[in-house]
């Protein structure tokens, strides 16, 4: 029986979230908006565009507009971050291992597929992936579980039978939702800040595909 492990991609695959807060900053200062570093762990870690903008503008960012504010956005993220692009410590090494055991890999990000293919571009790990949805791939994002129910039809596997990699509050409800074990990796939050998993990683240096069908089978 085949089994699968799906992966977000923001503070999973890659410790983002430093550089998204600078692309933010950015972004806002020029709006004259200066949110604290408490107010981004609360309202722009694993949350949408469209709620960040909406929350931080103080109202409904939508159509024409939000395309333009979106790609102003994502766009100062990639120049601050082409760079620095690296993995979370052993993930490539854990996705490897994976592959010798056979599971099917996917990722399911709420950024936008350019952010994808810069990252997946600079760590090689696409031709490894059977299914790769980004925020175009959807029309609801998480906390809704729809990126992860494509994800297990993508790969023509059951729910119950995927392991997701989450680090964010509403990307594990989603996960969650969606029928699925949830690994949480603690790269942006606090296990008490998290909803529960069924196990948790500060990184990928200790946890190889053995950890992952033993999960499978309790």
């Amino acid at each position: 029986m085949k089994n699968a492990v799906i992966f977000d991609m923001d503070g999973v695959i890659a410790h983002t979230n430093p550089y998204h807060s600078l692309a933010f900053r950015e972004f806002f200062k020029k709006r004259d908006l200066y949110p604290t570093d408490e107010e981004f762990a609360q309202h722009m870690f694993g949350k949408s565009n469209s709620y960040i903008l909406a929350h931080f503008l103080g109202r409904k960012i939508e159509g024409e507009e939000f395309r333009s504010m979106e790609e102003e956005k994502e766009g100062l993220f990639r120049a601050i971050y082409a760079d620095h692009v690296k993995d979370i410590d052993g993930y490539l090494t854990f996705l490897a291992d994976l592959k010798q055991n056979g599971f099917l890999t996917g990722v399911a990000t709420s950024a936008p597929r350019a952010n994808l293919d810069l990252i997946m571009g600079k760590l090689g790990f696409g031709p490894y992936m059977e299914s790769i949805l980004a925020s175009e791939n959807v029309t609801k994002h998480k906390p809704d579980p729809e990126v992860y129910l494509k994800s297990a039809a993508n790969l023509g596997i059951e729910p119950e039978r995927c392991i997701v990699f989450e680090d964010s509050f509403s990307g594990i409800t989603a996960a969650t939702r969606a029928g699925m074990r949830v690994v949480g990796v603690l790269s942006s939050h606090t296990k008490e800040e998290l909803p529960p998993c069924a196990m948790y990683i500060e990184n990928y240096l200790n946890i190889k595909a053995a950890d992952i069908l033993n999960l499978l089978a309790s």
